[in-house]
């Protein structure tokens, strides 16, 4: 049996790249790629020059049998996303889910991951949280809000730039303008920024300043007295 590396890479700035996950990409036999372009750069930053082969969310389903065969055959297989761990919003789960079915070791390195570094510095309470990733854009959406109405830890969210203000005026409306929350945006790159407020106030900044780069949302949860 071979053996399948999860490897995080840098949500921004390459400096966040371990020692460890340079040198279990050299010695893969073959890594997976989320954009095959993407990666090259940084492999290529590395002097890494591993076999690349893409896996995305469009071909994932395709390619796991594949896969799953070279690890049995003895391979070690590397898999990283654009950014951040890969299977947190990103592909990864059902290769993992597939090794695990047939025995096959897993390894997950530690490393980035983009809501980690954003609820840590939002100053609200991390003791325990929920993550919710992206949120559907149409079907569904609401079904998982209205589920979250109750919820009393502090949420996650990941947005687009694009539909930042339109989200945090959908969250404003069902949970109260005066929700605390940070917007962490751009993590570890040159122009990282957390904006803390309530969600009105927030709203009305990114109303102003038009938002860009990745984007986390850190919700407070409904209080419990």
């Amino acid at each position: 049996m071979g053996k399948l590396y999860v490897v995080p890479t840098p949500v921004g700035n390459l400096e966040d790249m371990t020692f460890r996950a340079i040198r279990v990409l050299k010695e893969a036999d073959l890594i997976l790629a989320e954009d095959t372009r993407t990666s090259g750069i940084l492999l290529k930053h590395f002097e890494i020059k591993n076999a690349l082969q893409s896996h995305h969310k469009f071909n994932e389903h395709q390619t796991v049998d594949h896969v799953v065969s070279r690890l049995k055959a003895g391979e070690t297989i590397a898999l990283i996303s654009d950014a951040g761990t890969p299977a947190i919003s990103d592909p990864g789960f059902l290769l993992v889910r597939e090794c695990a079915r047939n025995g096959i070791e897993v390894q997950c390195l530690p490393g980035a991951t983009a809501f980690v570094p954003a609820l840590v510095s939002s100053g609200l309470p991390n003791d325990r949280f929920c993550f919710e990733g992206f949120l559907p854009q149409k079907k569904g959406r609401m079904t998982r809000l209205n589920a979250l109405l109750e919820e009393t830890r502090t949420m996650i969210f990941y947005e687009s730039p694009y539909r930042l203000v339109k989200t945090l005026t959908q969250f404003a409306e069902l949970f109260g303008s005066d929700r605390p929350v940070s917007v962490c945006r751009e993590i570890s790159k040159v122009h990282e920024e957390s904006v803390r407020g309530t969600l009105e106030e927030v709203i009305a900044h990114f109303t102003e300043k038009e938002p860009k780069g990745e984007i986390v949302i850190i919700l407070g949860g409904k209080s419990e007295k």
